[in-house]
């Protein structure tokens, strides 16, 4: 019921983006309504983790095994919906540059499917850096707690294409300035607190002109950091 919750939300924020709409003043509307609440109508890139998907799955399995099969298609549209919205963003992120990354540094900040967690299991942005080197996007990586050869390990399990070249499209970096550098897009996927308070003063200037900014976790406060010379999508908005 959970993840559903947070399909539910980001459904909503696809249809604010095409709408011009903002997902933070529907999700406050729904919110105040006692019967739903405000807790977890937070849109996003999508849920990860070992639990919602394997158990979701499962209820799918079941729910089909004895013929309930309007139940399992109900359930399994969440995993639908999730896979969905993390598609969704990458393909927004080569649309916006001009419908081609290849070659062209992008900076994912995050790998971890929550912050303060080295838990990478399920986690969008596993799904993201695999469509964009799909795309043939160079990806420098920025994540607190997850070593290289973990998300090495992430996306050789999709088994898209070969250990080695995955190895040569994914890179490390050390720190949010070094992944930065010389990057044409940033691209925010795990909600680490230390995301939120980034000097854009001090990255900017780092980068590839025009520089582009993809908020998947909307997280950043926009109107601040509009004056510094990216073009910003927030996801939901």
């Amino acid at each position: 019921f959970l993840a559903q919750r947070i399909s539910s939300i980001n459904a909503m924020s696809a249809l604010c983006e095409a709408t011009e709409a903002d997902i933070d003043e529907v999700a406050n509307a729904i919110g105040k309504d006692s019967r739903i609440g405000s807790k977890f109508l937070k849109a996003s890139v999508g849920f990860g983790g070992s639990c919602f998907q394997k158990d979701i799955l499962n209820l799918v399995y079941i729910s089909r095994s004895y013929g309930l099969f309007a139940v399992a298609d109900y359930w399994e549209q969440v995993i639908i919906l999730n896979d969905h919205q993390k598609r969704r963003f990458s393909d927004k992120i080569i649309s916006t540059l001009f419908n081609t990354v290849a070659q062209k540094k992008i900076t994912l900040l995050g790998w971890a499917f929550k912050k303060d967690t080295n838990d990478t299991r399920e986690s969008p942005a596993i799904y993201i850096a695999d469509a964009l080197i799909e795309e043939r996007a160079i990806l420098t990586v920025y994540d607190p707690k997850v070593s290289y050869n973990q998300m090495l390990s992430d996306l050789n399990s999709l088994n898209t294409r070969s250990p080695d070249e995955n190895a040569r499209f994914l890179k490390v970096a050390k720190n949010v300035n070094d992944a930065s550098n010389d990057s044409h897009a940033i691209a925010i996927v795990t909600d680490w607190d230390e995301f939120k308070t980034i000097d854009w003063d001090e990255i900017s200037p780092l980068m590839k002109k025009p520089s582009f900014l993809f908020d998947g976790r909307r997280i950043l406060n926009t109107d601040k950091i509009k004056d510094k010379g990216f073009k910003i999508y927030k996801i939901g908005q």
